[in-house]
């Protein structure tokens, strides 16, 4: 039986056969008890240190009001007038900007994927390009691709800190080489804090890319969703130049960049350990016409009015707030020490310097290639990296390879560790199994 497919449905249709693997293996969840031989879940960017205070300050608010507009079509698509009042005090009070944000400059959405899409969608042609540093947070790819058609260009550092301020000349060769080959670069997007990396970029590398886009008059679109996930790291001491974040934000355009040039995204998955809210922001302040552009398309990202009502209570109540992300800090920081003197205790190598967001980039290549030396042998790199990928799935641990996140080098995962300190125990327990 013929499927009679547009071109789109054939060309996409297979674009979800990863994801829906992902999804059977969060339908059988590891639990000691209940389910033992379920999949140990250290793969998504889910944070559940904060799940209950969370849960207990949500059910106390009323998220339909007693004029039942939440049960309506309410102010139209692209986000209510009291939830944008709200985050734009929000953002005036938590990410320093450099000059205010007003209501006018929000575009409501139903994730931070959303507004990347209405970026790509609004701010490149079909086969244009966006650069997108190794590693990269993989969902990037098909918000790009899928239905606008924009190419993602991987940008390689080979050795180099991608966080610093050497960076820079990495995205320059990058742009340089994809518009040499036919693909017209329009846009760079940066995830900041970084993943799968757990770290911000410094101040300095982010001027330098504002000039960059500058210099070839391209937009700047950054990522900011794990802005409030930064933590003190007690294991490492600190890179040097990485102080503290800075939001793109709180950076002065003039004599950088043109401020129509700059977009900054923002959502409540990450930072408020609510992924299932699905709420996101675009921040433009210097371009009313990618707004306008966006808010046409709006319809198909239009976030739910309990999910707005949800934020709206979250981010108007400063007590709570400020105690939740305090508290919320504290506890990733306990987390990572936790997972870090698990790992180490078990020989298990992962990159230092973390500072932000819920991941460990594990290293597991080196480990197994000394633990298998005749195995490995006669091996590649890719070959040994797809060993350790089926033995880690016959321990049914659920990471994320980096090969599906650009990493330059195979043998490098992605591990999720702000989740209960059992499931964090058993998922290190298993992979040390997996690299005897």
């Amino acid at each position: 039986m013929q499927a009679r497919l547009s071109t789109r449905g054939s060309n996409t249709r297979g674009a979800g056969v990863a994801d829906s693997v992902v999804w059977e293996k969060c339908s059988d969840v590891w639990h000691a008890k209940t389910n033992p031989s379920g999949w140990v879940p250290v793969g998504l960017a889910e944070n559940a240190l904060m799940h209950n205070e969370l849960r207990e300050f949500l059910n106390s608010k009323s998220l339909v009001d007693e004029q039942s507009r939440a049960l309506t079509y309410g102010d139209g698509p692209s986000g209510s007038k009291p939830l944008r009042h709200a985050l734009t005090a929000f953002f005036n009070d938590y990410f320093h900007p450099a000059w205010p944000v007003k209501p006018e400059h929000l575009l409501v959405t139903n994730g931070v994927t959303s507004a990347v899409e209405h970026c790509a969608w609004n701010l490149a042609n079909p086969g244009e390009g966006i650069l997108l540093g190794r590693p990269y947070y993989r969902a990037f790819i098909g918000a790009m691709q899928l239905r606008a058609g924009v190419q993602a260009v991987p940008v390689a550092f080979s050795g180099i800190d991608p966080c610093s301020v050497s960076c820079v000349a990495e995205y320059e060769l990058a742009l340089i080489d994809s518009n040499a080959r036919g693909i017209k670069i329009r846009a760079l997007l940066l995830c900041h804090p970084n993943n799968p990396l757990g770290r911000y970029y410094s101040r300095e590398a982010i001027v330098g890319l504002m000039q960059l886009c500058q210099k070839y008059t391209i937009h700047l679109i950054v990522d900011e969703i794990y802005a409030l996930s930064t933590w003190e790291n007690t294991v490492h001491s600190p890179i040097e130049g990485f102080a503290e974040f800075t939001s793109v934000l709180s950076i002065p355009t003039e004599g950088i960049i043109d401020a129509n040039l700059v977009h900054v995204l923002w959502g409540a998955s990450k930072d408020f350990g609510a992924n299932g809210l699905r709420l996101g922001v675009m921040v433009s302040q210097g371009n009313p016409e990618l707004l306008r552009a966006s808010q046409a398309c709006a319809y198909f990202s239009s976030p739910s009015s309990l999910a707005e009502n949800a934020v709206r209570a979250i981010v108007s109540d400063r007590a709570f707030l400020n105690r939740y992300v305090s508290t919320n800090r504290r506890r990733m920081s306990d987390a990572y020490r936790y997972v870090a003197n698990l790992l180490q205790e078990h020989g298990i190598e992962y990159k230092p310097g973390t500072t932000a967001a819920f991941f460990v980039w594990l290293d597991l290549g080196k480990r197994y290639a000394a633990q298998h030396p005749d195995s490995v042998m006669n091996l590649n790199a890719v070959e040994i990296a797809e060993m350790i990928r089926k033995e880690v799935a016959r321990r049914k641990v659920f990471l994320v390879d980096g090969d599906a996140m650009g990493a330059e080098e195979p043998g490098w995962f992605r591990m999720v560790f702000t989740q209960p300190p059992e499931i964090v125990a058993e998922a290190v327990r298993r992979l040390a199994n997996a690299l005897q």
